[in-house]
């Protein structure tokens, strides 16, 4: 019974990081994508992880700070109005690697 309990757990557990993985792509797609798809107005492309190395440098509450308020050309919460600081934290994971 305890195994079976841990496999639903795991199970549950996977498919809530699926889920949220999708999410992410999705918002991924509906706002960062023109931008960091393209590198268009100086972003960093999704994938080019040596241009976001010095991005990431910076740490966390600087990037947050930056995705917030908008830094040079990307505006403030990067076009991502329903976005809460843990989906610009995977955005960011997600577009970095």
């Amino acid at each position: 019974m305890k195994k079976l309990a841990a496999v639903v757990a795991c199970f549950g557990v996977l498919i809530s990081s699926n889920m949220h993985a999708a999410g992410i792509e999705d918002k991924y797609n509906k706002a960062c994508v023109t931008c960091h798809g393209t590198g268009a107005l100086g972003a960093p492309k999704t994938g080019d992880q040596a241009a976001w190395a010095p991005r990431l440098k910076q740490g966390t509450d600087t990037l947050l700070s930056h995705i917030r308020s908008g830094y040079k050309n990307m505006p403030a919460k990067g076009l991502c109005n329903d976005c809460s600081d843990a989906d610009y934290i995977a955005l960011i994971k997600f577009m970095s690697q």
